[in-house]
């Protein structure tokens, strides 16, 4: 009786067991029934890895074969971060490095609390409260297998890391209180894990409280798209109880299955990078940070570069205070040797020489200069990348006065977006409220567009579009809003402008002027004030007026500006309600970017 052949078949690295069963010509209850024999749980929506794939396609009387490897560059950009930080290594030098954790959530719901509990539980070391420092991340042992942890303050933080090149983390435990469920910041925090790819474990907490109801929670996660394992989705949701210490070996197990599905690697011979999780300036060692291994093996005695600062590494402790010698990935140390401080979610890398080294910082800082102007996405640019092949997807982060506001805007959006061809439209974060600076990171991270209706941008949020680059469009009418967008997937949208403050003045006192009305008396306390520029009165930090300059006089005499430290009388077209101690802002509009 002759051998049969075994037909072919080629999967990427990693794909849905709906997928899957597709490929194999089989049902997808074939394929779970399959992966339970294998010991491996999966709903039909879950991603499993090709080794996985491979199981179930031999059993079917198929030979696996993993797609090559052009085909998955194509879309390197939807890759994982990991994925996309090893690309240059060969697949036979990985091996499975432990996962990266973050944790989640709205404000109360029990972050922190938990966090302490799995650090104060740690078996690592073989005691309680074995880890002493705090480095910004710190590794738990659970069934003889690591999880490292990073201790981000929230996903401002997350997605300001995404902004910079980190990898962030490779899984998001998302905290959500069974007494208080789904709140607004825990629909924000989801919406950040989503758009950064990351797989998402609710912890459900606080399960020891009277007043807990985890079916009403369960139904509330299902409506921001968290449909709870249980209920045929593809969410683990853990009840735990931080405080009581209850549930965590659950929630353990929960990230380690899920870690195993995503096979997250690296090449400990590898080029060595990572990511910087924070630094500080300390007075007798100078500038430290705590650094996490995503590929490679960092050494005393190495050269690193990170941010926009070099060093060799005199020192590096672990989570205990210990020296060490080597950290292998996926593990945070802190080093001493660096002659700066680089920022929190900076990559580093570890240099040949310190030629080098004073090399690649002056690229970085000359980069810096260049994107400073013009970093992120911006509705007139769209177009152009679309022509060029370079986008396919237009992101936005919408914020507005109501609810009632946002239904319509969203509704009409995905209409528009079924119109076209070439580009889909993809609403990441959707909410009533102030743009705020979790706002400003999400769109920074995610090369998006953030848009407001009937809305202020509060200071922080002001701040990091500037730091940033991100452009903010806001609206009070909201067919104007679906029309710019229509008008950019066109071409056809207008360059958009912003306003560019040029310079400060204190108002000091207020006087009538001759041909009637009133004038302000100021000192120019940075930049200068320009007659053909335009000027907001700022009160208390608002603004209570916007319009033009009438005149500028220094003593009698009319003049064109007038620049820092030097005195004169204002009057603004329509507007003579000044007080002393409001500050008059010269500003022009310019191009965004420009």
């Amino acid at each position: 009786m002759g051998t049969e052949t075994k037909k072919t078949i080629q999967f990427p690295y990693s794909l849905t067991v709906r997928d899957l069963a597709a490929k194999l010509g089989t049902s997808a209850v074939q394929v779970i029934k399959i992966l339970m024999a294998n010991g491996v749980m999966a709903s039909i929506n879950q991603t499993v890895d090709f080794d996985t794939a491979s199981v179930v396609a031999a059993e079917l009387g198929f030979e696996p074969q993993l797609e090559q490897e052009e085909e998955v560059v194509e879309e390197v950009g939807e890759l994982p971060l990991w994925r996309q930080l090893i690309a240059g290594e060969s697949e036979a030098s990985l091996e499975n490095r432990p996962p990266i954790v973050t944790i989640l959530g709205h404000v109360d719901h029990g972050k922190t609390t938990l966090l302490d509990a799995i650090r104060h539980t740690d078996v690592a070391g073989g005691e309680v409260g074995g880890i002493t420092q705090h480095i910004g991340a710190y590794q738990v042992t659970h069934k003889e297998k690591l999880i490292t942890f990073l201790d981000t303050p929230g996903h401002a933080a997350f997605s300001s890391m995404r902004a910079r090149g980190a990898q962030g983390a490779d899984i998001v435990i998302l905290v959500v209180a069974a007494d208080d469920g789904v709140q607004p910041q825990t629909r924000e925090a989801a919406n950040h894990a989503k758009a950064a790819q990351v797989p998402i474990v609710v912890a459900l907490n606080k399960i020891d409280k009277t007043d807990a109801n985890l079916d009403r929670v369960k139904r509330q996660l299902a409506d921001i798209g968290l449909q709870p394992d249980e209920w045929e989705g593809n969410t683990f949701v853990v009840p735990v109880s931080a405080k009581a210490k209850k549930g965590l070996d659950d929630l353990l197990e929960t990230v380690i299955l899920v870690a195993d599905n995503l096979t997250i690697k690296a090449n400990p011979k590898g080029k060595c990078i990572g990511t910087v999780v924070e630094a500080s300036l300390d007075k007798t060692t100078g500038p430290m940070a705590t650094l996490l291994v995503q590929n490679g093996t960092l050494k005393v005695g190495d050269i690193v570069i990170a941010g926009e600062g070099y060093g060799r590494i005199k020192a590096m402790f672990d989570q205990r205070r210990k020296r060490v010698s080597k950290a292998l990935p996926s593990t945070p140390v802190r080093i001493m040797g660096l002659n700066a401080l680089p920022e929190a979610g900076d990559l580093f890398q570890v240099a040949a020489n310190e030629k080098e080294a004073r090399s690649i910082v002056a690229e970085r800082k000359a980069e810096r200069e260049a994107k400073r102007s013009n970093k992120r996405a911006t509705l007139e640019e769209l177009f152009s990348r679309v022509k060029a092949g370079e986008a396919k997807e237009l992101r936005l982060i919408l914020k507005a006065d109501v609810q009632g506001s946002l239904e319509p805007i969203v509704n009409s959006l995905e209409e528009l977006g079924k119109k076209e061809k070439d580009i889909t439209i993809k609403v990441l974060h959707a909410e009533p409220g102030s743009i705020t600076e979790s706002d400003v990171m999400l769109a920074a991270a995610s090369n998006a567009i953030v848009m407001g209706f009937d809305v202020d941008i509060d200071q922080g949020g002001r701040r990091a579009a500037e730091a940033e680059g991100v452009s903010i469009r806001i609206y009070n009418i909201i067919y104007r809003l679906l029309e710019d967008v229509e008008k950019a997937l066109k071409g056809m949208l207008e360059p958009e402008l912003v306003e560019k403050v040029i310079g400060k003045a204190n108002v000091l006192a207020t006087f009538k002027v001759s041909k009637g009305g009133i004038a302000a008396g100021c000192r120019v306390v940075s930049g200068e004030i320009r007659r053909n520029a335009q000027v907001k009165v700022v009160r208390a930090g608002e603004v209570v007026f916007s319009g033009d300059i009438l005149s500028i006089k220094r003593e009698k005499d009319e003049v064109r500006d007038v620049r820092e430290g030097m005195e004169c009388g204002i009057t603004v077209r329509n507007y003579e309600a000044f007080e002393i101690g409001d500050v008059i802002e010269s500003f022009v509009m310019e191009k965004f970017g420009g």
